[in-house]
């Protein structure tokens, strides 16, 4: 999923063990990530995506300071979804911080290490399988 302010941005989902950059779209003040390949295209990612950064992760407000996460790993997910017309887009950090995507300086590499197991639309849980002639355990009455 990308971030509210990227829908007039061309998008597509991201893959495992591509590498995907930090930068500004065209068009918008909003950061995100697109691939390497194509710097137009937002690569949307979806909660509980993993990724690993090529260095220590940093992150800024635009205008004053610029800050480094000590790490280069991290989740993504979305902070605050239930207020409308704002950034939810965020990467968590194995100390349990996180960082809009939105304020990733730009230029940095990371890798889609792994995507959140989802199950498709109309498919159901399936449930155990009975099996007949298994024996059965008999239960013992209590007290």
């Amino acid at each position: 999923m990308c971030d509210y302010s990227l829908h007039a941005v061309a998008t597509r989902p991201a893959e495992v063990g591509e590498t995907i950059v930090t930068t500004t779209f065209r068009g918008t003040s909003t950061r995100g990530f697109a691939s390497e390949v194509d710097m137009s295209v937002a690569v949307c990612l979806l909660p509980g995506t993993e990724l690993a950064f090529a260095d220590n992760v940093r992150y800024d407000n635009r205008w004053i300071w610029t800050r480094t996460i000590n790490s280069r790993v991290g989740k993504f997910g979305k902070i605050d979804p239930h207020i409308p017309d704002r950034h939810h887009d965020a990467i968590e950090f194995p100390d349990g911080k996180y960082v809009l995507v939105t304020q990733l300086v730009e230029g940095q590499r990371a890798t889609v290490l792994q995507l959140p197991v989802t199950q498709p639309l109309g498919e159901r849980e399936q449930k155990p399988e009975i099996i007949a002639d298994r024996p059965t355990i008999p239960r013992l009455p209590i007290g």
